[in-house]
């Protein structure tokens, strides 16, 4: 290859390492870590009874749009199936892609159903916390049953899965993201009053409450008193004698706060009714971990409806985590070691070493010092004499 033709490869080469903003080449050791992650994380699903699955990574558009799924349009890659001229979309999030497995190819299958996935999902844009606009997702869905029992069950296995993988001083946050809709409709706040008093809540303005009078009043800013300590929440909540759908929230709240208490007593449980954020389309408790140290939340989960092709709906709770916030949330991880065979060294003697855990790098030309190429080559042992000894 002469002079010009190598400028112009080279060329070529550096536009090639030039990235799209948000995407990125994961290297050795953290693609290790990553991977190790995800090993972890499924290992703890499947022990308890979760059927992995893995979906395709890009659908038609419809299929990704339905239920949960529309909080996803604005997130959704789309291109042109190039045979049917219809609009497909690479997942944003795989819950709607369980969701629909649930409903359809699964439908038939015994409630309630345990799905265990991993796998990658990209996003339009990044954000301040999640820059990165591909990263993996790591999660599990108990669909088909009603019970508090299936949020506890999903929490405890959060838990247990995150702390498997390393992570230690859980936090688990509550919230009851249907509450206050239900109860700005029990007090018929409309028009601008009530974006008003729903804008002063996801704000955590309490000043912006002024707009109203009376009994919604007082409910209201109790309501944005109430985030904090777990038991405290509960005990304000009980105390607003809420009625209706929103009445039958608080106390199903209250009382699967006492069963995580009891399952998993050394855990630190706060609640926030106001947040929202994040769980537009659960339909009843959700909730996020997080853990001391770490930045933003680890992952998050709740319940929702799967809906089916003949319109009838099914209650699901699920649970999901992104890999790039744990990897953060975890120190480094250590490179592995690896031990240099000089060159003509016995198959067997390579195929012994990797059976007892090592990771070889075989010597493929002589070396007059090949203490030095095993260095060169980032190994932290050498073969010498038929002995491994450390370089």
């Amino acid at each position: 290859m002469n002079g010009p033709i190598r400028q112009i490869a080279g060329s070529a080469y550096a536009r090639q390492a030039l990235l799209p903003e948000g995407f990125r080449d994961q290297l050795s050791p953290k693609a290790e870590q990553e991977a190790a992650l995800v090993r972890g994380l499924m290992d703890s699903f499947l022990s308890h009874g979760y059927d992995r699955v893995s979906p395709p990574l890009v659908e038609y558009e419809d299929s990704l749009l339905v239920g949960a799924g529309a909080t996803r349009a604005k997130q959704m890659f789309r291109l042109m199936d190039p045979d049917t001229q219809r609009m497909m979309a690479i997942r944003a999030d795989m819950t709607i892609q369980m969701a629909r497995l649930a409903a359809t190819r699964l439908s038939d299958a015994p409630r309630p159903l345990r799905l265990a996935y991993t796998g990658n999902v990209l996003r339009t844009k990044g954000s301040q916390l999640r820059p990165t606009r591909q990263f993996i997702q790591a999660g599990v869905e108990l669909v088909g049953a009603p019970s508090l029992e299936a949020e506890l069950e999903v929490i405890a296995l959060a838990v247990e899965a995150l702390e498997a993988v390393g992570i230690a001083e859980l936090s688990l946050d509550l919230t009851v993201a249907p509450l206050i809709a239900q109860m700005v409709d029990a007090h018929r706040l409309e028009g601008d009053v009530r974006d008003t008093v729903l804008a002063a809540l996801e704000a955590k303005d309490i000043g912006a409450l002024a707009v109203l009078d009376g009994v919604a009043k007082v409910q209201f800013e109790a309501l944005l008193g109430a985030a904090g300590e777990g038991a405290r929440a509960v005990e304000i909540l009980r105390g607003l004698e809420l009625k209706g759908n929103a009445g039958k929230l608080a106390a199903r709240l209250g009382r699967l706060l006492a069963m995580v208490n009891k399952r998993l007593p050394n855990l630190s449980v706060t609640v926030d009714p106001c947040e929202s954020h994040g769980f537009e389309y659960k339909s009843g408790i959700g909730f996020a971990l997080f853990s001391k140290g770490g930045e933003g939340e680890l992952g998050r989960g709740g319940r929702y409806m799967v809906t089916h092709p003949d319109g009838h709906e099914e209650e699901a709770t699920g649970f999901s985590v992104y890999l790039d916030t744990l990897l953060k949330a975890l120190p480094p991880f250590e490179a592995a070691q690896k031990i240099f065979l000089p060159h003509g060294t016995k198959g067997t003697v390579g195929a012994k070493l990797r059976a007892e855990g090592w990771r070889t790098i075989q010597g493929l030309s002589e070396h007059e010092e090949a203490q030095a190429e095993a260095i060169r080559l980032g190994c932290s042992h050498i073969l010498l004499d038929d002995q491994v000894r450390a370089v």
